[in-house]
């Protein structure tokens, strides 16, 4: 039996097509609106974006962290009145803003850091409890400003007691402020008109460690007694820390805000054995770091915090120290005194002996004639350069057996008046520095623990292997300016100069490289000499060579042999700029690379 298909267009009635007609017409009619709030709403719709909302930033600002607005350096007159609430960081600074509205700081709640530095705000631009309601705000930075006492409202730092940072400095304050918030921690006042710290000013600030008054114009009268002290008495429980500043190092004459380190809790004072229960208790007892440089002292200070570890009194007017304004002060580590009236009686034998923990002592520029006497015995640290000391005697540093570093330089020192045990005891010493005096001679007795010695700008004349005998540890030697010649450059003066690296023998009356120089050097300086000739020779004991620095000499063109760098295969700088002809250089060529192993 064959079944037929219906042919195109003449179809069968059947029950069955009929059923799906209607329903592919049902599907085919349009239906209803999706009702609201079906829709998928993380599926991004046409005009629409998968990305967040931007962030509201006050126009020309930047907002690079949903908790940062910075604003600085836009010659704003106004404070921008769209700043998110989510801010925590606002940046000012560099404007030209004259005052704080109180209604817009008022609303960022949760600010942490406003800095506000070196704009045109005065004390009439701060409203009153201009921070009440910021809760939060731990650093304020409102320096280089135009803040006077006058007109200062007394409450304006009202309810801020979560600030630590508090900058002040280079305004026209004339006394430190009243009511400052007692949490803070640092405290700068440098750079005002401050004449006196009146009394109680300091009386909450229970936490601060560091206080900047450098360049005011404080003197005597106003710092008295209760400046840093209470004047009752205290409690046997009264906590006093102890400093924690062991590994705060200078790196150099003149100490620029040295970071202190956090101290920890002290046990009580009773447990104390240094403590006087009835001398007054230290309000400030957690002030680590005081700098009252470039003001018009005339003393040190009375009631010092016994917690401090760097006391800076550097540019004072300051002709004597007494023993009785330092003791307790057991942690101090580093007292600049550094252009000082001292002079020769300004430093009485034993005034420093209560600073039983001192590491480092600036007195440069202070007209002393010795050495002081009695210093304590842990100092690390003697600097001492452009005063007026002649003589070095045999027992003038035999009590600072620890000593690491001493400057004497450009003082008056002979080398008739050096003691040949003057060094004796300092069998720690790491850098002496004798430049700038009258020595003829080297001095005798240098400790075998040397790495560096300044020699630079005397009177040298010759050089002996004998005092030089025994430095196997010196890597830097400096006899610049002086009136060295070749001949008068003992034999043997470099044999025991074993790890020596730099030598500076510029600016003397040399007419050719020394010959037999130390095997370790490095760096060689002979500029400012007389040197005409450089011959193949020069350098075969230097095969460690790096710098050679001829130049201002009597070079000529040809005057440095071709092979004169031959072996010196780390050669990497050779002047000779300034001398009466360019030089031709020939360096060594560099060291092949070796090729490196390539992996299976």
């Amino acid at each position: 039996m064959v079944t037929r298909c219906p042919a195109w267009g003449h179809p069968e009635p059947s029950l069955n097509s009929q059923w799906l007609s209607l329903l592919l017409l049902l599907l085919l009619l349009p239906g209803p609106p999706p009702a609201l709030g079906m829709e998928d709403a993380s599926f991004p719709h046409l005009g629409e974006s998968s990305q967040p909302p931007p962030r509201a930033c006050p126009p020309r600002c930047s907002c690079p962290r949903a908790d940062t607005v910075d604003c600085a350096g836009l010659d704003l007159r106004v404070f921008p009145d769209n700043i998110t609430r989510a801010v925590q960081h606002l940046s000012l600074q560099n404007n030209q803003l004259q005052e704080l509205p109180y209604n817009e700081l008022s609303r960022l709640s949760g600010l942490r850091t406003l800095n506000l530095h070196n704009n045109r705000i005065s004390s009439e631009g701060l409203p009153d409890e201009a921070f009440e309601s910021l809760t939060q705000l731990q650093h304020i930075y409102v320096a280089h400003n135009k803040l006077s006492n006058a007109g200062l409202p007394p409450d304006a730092f009202h309810g801020s007691q979560a600030v630590v940072t508090l900058s002040l400095s280079s305004n026209r304050l004339s006394y430190v402020p009243p009511s400052l918030p007692s949490s803070l921690e640092r405290l700068h006042l440098q750079n005002n008109l401050i004449s006196k710290v009146p009394r109680g000013a300091l009386s909450r600030q229970t936490h601060l460690r560091e206080l900047y008054l450098q360049y005011n114009q404080l003197t005597d009268r106003g710092l008295d007694a209760t400046t840093f002290r209470f004047t009752s008495y205290p409690a046997l429980s009264t906590h006093h820390p102890q400093v924690g500043i062991s590994s705060l190092r200078l790196s150099g004459p003149v100490l620029n805000n040295p970071p202190p380190t956090r101290s920890t809790r002290p046990p009580t004072l009773g447990a104390q054995p240094d403590a006087d229960p009835l001398s007054p208790a230290s309000k400030l007892h957690c002030l680590e770091y005081l700098d009252l440089s470039h003001n018009q002292l005339a003393a040190v200070p009375a009631g010092l915090p016994r917690t401090l570890a760097v006391l800076h009194l550097g540019r004072n007017r300051i002709r004597r120290v007494e023993a009785a304004r330092l003791r307790g002060l057991r942690g101090l580590r580093y007292l600049l005194l550094q252009h000082n009236q001292l002079g020769a009686a300004g430093l009485p034998a034993g005034a420093l002996r209560p600073l039983r923990g001192l590491h480092t002592l600036h007195l440069y520029g202070n007209g002393l004639d010795r050495v002081p006497q009695a210093l304590p015995r842990r100092l690390r640290a003697l600097v001492l350069p452009h005063n007026r000391v002649t003589t070095l005697g045999a027992h003038d540093l035999a009590a600072t057996p620890r000593l690491a570093e001493l400057n004497l330089a450009y003082n008056r020192l002979a080398s008739a008046r050096v003691h040949r045990r003057a060094f004796h005891r300092l069998r720690a010493l790491c850098s002496l520095d004798l430049a700038g005096n009258q020595l003829t001679l080297l001095p005798s007795g240098l400790p075998a623990s040397l790495h560096t010695l300044r020699l630079q700008r005397n009177q040298l004349r010759a050089l002996e292997p004998e005092p030089l005998a025994g430095l196997d540890q010196l890597q830097e030697l400096c006899l610049a300016h002086n009136r060295l010649r070749v001949g008068d450059i003992g034999p043997g003066t470099w044999h025991e100069l074993q790890a020596l690296q730099v030598l500076d023998l510029s600016h003397n009356e040399l007419s050719f490289v020394p010959p037999d120089l130390p095997e370790a050097l490095e760096e060689l300086h002979l500029q400012g000499n007389r040197i005409s000739h450089v011959g193949p020779e020069a350098f075969l004991s230097t095969p460690r060579l790096r710098a050679l620095f001829l130049r201002a000499n009597r070079l000529h063109m040809t005057s440095i042999a071709p092979e004169a760098f031959l072996g010196l295969p780390h050669l990497r700088v050779v002047d000779t700029t300034g001398n009466p002809e360019p030089v031709l250089v020939q360096l060594p060529p560099t060291a092949p690379r070796r090729p490196r192993a390539e992996g299976p």
